[in-house]
């Protein structure tokens, strides 16, 4: 099928050859833009310059594109081979999930949800339960700490992007709008905290560290009893 180009807007790629790679690049762009909802293969067509149709060249349907789209995301993910202690290699491995998905916050509903993988993805999944395997937990006990770890992961990114879309405006200018609404003798140690965050300002990431040395000095723990199944 000859691909035919048009005219796609100022959001609209130059006419280049199309391929696999420009397609699924395509579509993480446009769902980091506008969300998950908005891709579809006409949209993603538009962004290209193409017709619809000439994406089924390259991508059989619309799941082959959301796998893809995973598949995309998760090569960015460290999946460190230099290291040999597993708590090393899950915290350095969880900071860069952490710092992937805040770049591409659609992705971790669709990690978990697909119900077939690429090669990245399989890859992914096998080698954190393999990681954690070899460190002594059991396939059970590898699964749950694999699912603790990816929850505590996708639920501070949530907390944070919704933050970042409920308002323009920064953590401390939040915190200073807050702090205006709480009167401090009833509401002292919340009164306290606003204060502290628009003095000091919030580090996101110090606090996202914080929760995860936690879950992983109980899986250190837990490891250590020889009870890690």
């Amino acid at each position: 099928m000859r691909e035919s180009t048009r005219g796609g807007g100022k959001n609209a790629i130059s006419p280049l050859p199309l391929n696999r790679s420009r397609v699924l690049a395509a579509a993480v762009e446009l769902a980091d833009e506008r969300g998950i909802s908005a891709v579809t293969m006409r949209e993603v067509a538009s962004r290209l310059g193409v017709e619809a149709m000439s994406l089924y060249n390259h991508i059989a349907n619309k799941d082959d594109l959301l796998d893809g789209m995973v598949d995309l995301v998760v090569e960015q993910v460290d999946l460190p081979s230099d290291i040999v202690g597993w708590r090393e290699a899950m915290r350095r491995r969880a900071v860069s999930a952490h710092q992937v998905f805040g770049r591409h916050p659609w992705a971790p509903q669709l990690l978990d949800s697909r119900k077939t993988s690429g090669p990245s993805r399989m890859l992914y999944l096998d080698w954190v339960l393999g990681t954690l395997v070899n460190a002594g937990f059991s396939l059970e006990g590898a699964a749950r700490a694999f699912s603790l770890l990816d929850s505590y992961i996708y639920g501070f990114g949530m907390q944070e992007f919704n933050m970042a879309a409920d308002s323009d405006a920064s953590p401390e200018e939040m915190a200073a709008q807050i702090l205006a609404s709480i009167p401090a003798e009833k509401y002292p140690h919340l009164h306290r905290m606003a204060s502290q965050a628009m003095e000091s300002g919030y580090d996101a990431e110090a606090d996202f560290e914080f929760g995860l040395e936690l879950i992983l000095d109980g899986l250190e723990t837990r490891a250590s009893a020889g009870i890690a199944g």
